[in-house]
C-alpha cells in the first residue's frame, strides 16, 4: 500500500506550529501574520495530523491472505532442484542397476536429476552415516535393505541407527535361492535334511556377508532344522558362488539373477526358493513355504529412505513419485529381467508398518541365531 501524497500549497513556510494539550494548533510567532488566518491554520493542522495518522498505519506489516511461508512452499515446490542419492554398495551391482531402472524414470517424470553416488566402504555403514545426519529436506536418499535394520545391531558405536530413516519408497522383493553343489545327492529340501542329519559338521555353507539378506533366510532355516551345518564367511557373492561351483563349499543362500544360469546348465542345484511366489527365473523351484518352512521365507525388499524429521508433505510427495514409477510396465519388465520381484505400491503408512515389522523380524533372527561380528 503506497501512501498518498499530501500537497503543502498554501501552507506557510514561516508558521512555527505547536500542539496544545487540548489538540489544537496556534502560531507561537506569528511574524506579521494576524487572527483571521486561525480558521485557515486550523484546517491544515487537521489535514496534518490525518496524514500523521495514516503514515503510521502504513508502517504496520498486513499478510495476504494467500501468504505461504517459504518452508511451506517449498514442501509444495518439491523438488525444485537435483537429489542425491548415496548409494552403500558397489557400483554397477544388482542394487545400483535396480535403482537407475527405477529413479531413471522418476527423474524424467519430476524433470530433476537423481546423483547416484556409490559409497560401499564399511559395510554401508559410511553411507548411512552420511544421510542420517543430511539436512531432513527431501533432497538426500539413501538405499534401504536388511542391512539398514541389521548393521547397527552387529556394529558397536555406530551414530545412525534404522530409525534414523522413513522409507519413501519400496520398490522390489529380492528373492533368493537355497543351492547346494551337485555332489550332493538331494534334490527336495526333505532329501537334504536328511542327507545333513546323517552327516553332522561335514557340509560347509558360503556365508556372502554377516546379516545381508542371504544370511538371514540360512540363519532361520538351520535354526528351524537344527542342521549341523559350518559357516565359511565371504566378502560377497561372485567368489561364494565360485567355490560353491568348484565344490569348496556345498551350499549357499544366493539372489535368484545371480546363480539362474548356472542352475540351468546344471552346475548348481536349486531346492527352494525364498521369496512371495515361485521365480519367473525358477518357475519349478517351490518356495520355502510350499516345502513346509514358511518362517524360513524371510523375504528381503529394497527401497529408499530419506532422513527422519522431513515434512510428511514431501514423503508423501516422494512416496507418490515411486508408486507412479512402479505401476510403469517397462519398468516392472526390466526389473523381473534381473529376477526381482516389483513391490505393488504403498502408502507412508504402509511403508511405515513393513520396516516396523521387519526391523522386529531380523532382530529376533540375529538373536535367536547369535549372529555376530567377529
Amino acid at each position: 500500500m503506497g501512501i498518498p501524497l499530501i500537497s503543502t500549497i498554501g501552507l506557510d513556510e514561516n508558521l512555527d506550529l505547536t500542539e496544545k494539550p487540548e489538540g489544537r494548533t496556534t502560531p507561537v510567532k506569528a511574524r506579521g501574520r494576524t487572527s483571521h488566518f486561525r480558521a485557515e491554520e486550523d484546517a491544515m493542522n487537521l489535514v496534518r495530523r490525518r496524514f500523521l495518522s495514516l503514515a503510521s498505519a502504513c508502517l504496520v506489516p498486513v499478510l495476504p491472505a494467500a501468504w505461504v511461508s517459504p518452508a511451506a512452499y517449498a514442501q509444495t515446490d518439491f523438488p525444485s532442484r537435483r537429489i542425491h542419492l548415496v548409494l552403500p554398495y558397489p557400483a554397477g551391482g544388482l542394487a545400483d542397476v535396480a535403482t537407475r531402472i527405477v529413479t531413471d524414470k522418476l527423474s524424467e517424470i519430476w524433470r530433476q536429476p537423481i546423483i547416484i553416488e556409490a559409497k560401499p566402504t564399511a559395510q554401508g555403514n559410511l553411507a548411512w552415516d552420511e544421510v542420517s545426519r543430511a539436512k531432513p529436506d527431501g533432497y538426500t536418499w539413501t538405499y534401504v535393505a536388511p542391512a539398514t535394520i541389521t548393521n547397527p545391531l552387529l556394529y558397536a558405536h555406530l551414530r545412525w541407527s534404522e530409525k534414523s530413516f522413513v522409507p519413501v519408497g519400496a520398490t522390489v522383493w529380492a528373492s533368493t535361492v537355497l543351492v547346494v553343489h551337485p555332489s550332493i545327492p538331494a534334490n527336495t529340501v526333505p532329501e537334504f535334511i536328511e542327507y545333513a542329519r546323517k552327516h553332522p559338521g561335514v557340509l560347509n555353507w558360503a556365508n556372502s556377508g554377516i546379516g545381508t539378506s542371504a544370511q538371514l533366510p540360512m540363519a532361520s532355516f538351520l535354526n528351524a532344522t537344527k542342521l549341523d551345518v559350518a559357516t565359511v564367511p565371504y566378502n560377497g557373492q561372485p567368489q561364494a558362488i565360485l567355490d560353491l561351483m568348484a565344490g569348496r563349499v556345498q551350499l549357499t543362500m544366493s539372489p535368484v539373477g545371480l546363480v539362474a544360469q548356472h542352475i540351468d546348465s546344471g552346475a548348481l542345484k536349486a531346492l527352494a526358493v525364498v521369496g512371495t511366489t515361485r521365480s519367473p527365473l525358477l518357475p519349478n523351484v517351490p518356495t520355502m513355504s510350499e516345502v513346509g518352512y514358511p518362517e524360513t521365507n524371510v523375504v528381503a525388499w529394497w527401497g529408499y529412505g530419506v532422513p527422519r524429521g522431513t515434512p510428511r508433505p514431501v514423503i508423501d510427495k516422494i512416496v507418490a513419485g515411486f508408486n507412479e514409477v512402479m505401476k510403469m510396465p517397462s519398468v516392472r519388465e526390466a526389473l523381473q529381467k534381473h529376477a526381482l520381484q516389483p513391490v505393488k505400491p504403498m502408502n507412508a503408512d504402509e511403508l511405515a508398518q513393513l520396516y516396523a515389522a521387519d526391523s522386529e523380524k531380523y532382530g529376533k533372527i540375529i538373536h535367536e541365531s547369535n549372529i555376530k561380528i567377529d
